[in-house]
């Protein structure tokens, strides 16, 4: 604010102080007040408690208006090479061992690139959980401080980042932890239907196959096969 020379009155919005704050916010933009909502952090409400703000804005009948800002998830996407055209976004993993692999067993046959973010003292051991439920084969990336002095991005196996960081120590700054697709080796005819029926529910039936075939590297003819024998069933 200072830079730019902005004289505006700043007050602290958080997971502690939020249920307090929402009702008296709400309350002054409905009076005609105009309150931005700023992160330190990356994008507002991307993994980040201002978005019960924003839902509860909406459901009083408030406009919500994005201003996009840096992206610690599309960043490190962009720097991992994995593939990009099919990602899903999971938050923070649970703290405890026996959560995260559950979670992680919990999202093994999604046919696109995971994206975590994760702290620099949980990580070997996040990596090594995620190792041993999605595979250690898997390929993956380690990023952090993106667009910062330090920018880092690490590539390997989720065994041979699990085994540098547990040599290495916890790294420094803000990490995001990417997942490659599942290999082929990986790909069920229950992971094929999952994905067949989650395309399906909005996308016919031939785009549907189809964006799974690509997804999966699967023969189209066969996915689509499939894919019909699953509506027919219902």
């Amino acid at each position: 604010m200072s830079a730019y020379g902005l004289k505006v009155r700043l007050s602290p919005y958080h997971d502690h102080n939020g249920a307090e704050r929402r009702p008296g916010l709400i309350s002054r933009m409905q009076e005609g007040a105009k309150i931005a909502l700023i992160s330190d952090a990356g994008t507002p409400l991307v993994s980040d408690p201002g978005w019960k703000l924003a839902h509860e804005a909406l459901e009083a009948g408030v406009r919500v208006f994005p201003i996009p800002g840096a992206s610690a998830m599309l960043a490190g996407l962009v720097a991992s090479g994995l593939p990009s055209d099919h990602f899903l976004f999971a938050g923070f993993l649970p703290p405890k061992s026996g959560a995260r692999r559950a979670a992680a067993e919990a999202l093994k046959a999604v046919p696109g690139t995971l994206i975590f973010y994760e702290s620099g003292p949980r990580l070997a051991a996040s990596l090594e959980d995620l190792a041993i439920a999605l595979g250690g084969d898997r390929q993956a990336a380690v990023a952090r401080e993106l667009t910062k002095l330090f920018e880092e991005t690490r590539r390997g196996t989720l065994s041979q980042l699990a085994a540098h960081y547990a040599e290495a120590g916890p790294p420094r700054g803000e990490i995001v932890l990417l997942v490659g697709p599942p290999l082929e080796t990986d790909i069920t005819q229950d992971s094929i239907d999952a994905a067949l029926r989650d395309a399906l529910k909005d996308q016919p039936t031939k785009a549907a196959a189809s964006a799974v075939a690509d997804a999966l590297g699967l023969p189209k003819r066969d996915v689509y096969q499939r894919a019909l024998q699953l509506k027919a069933n219902g």
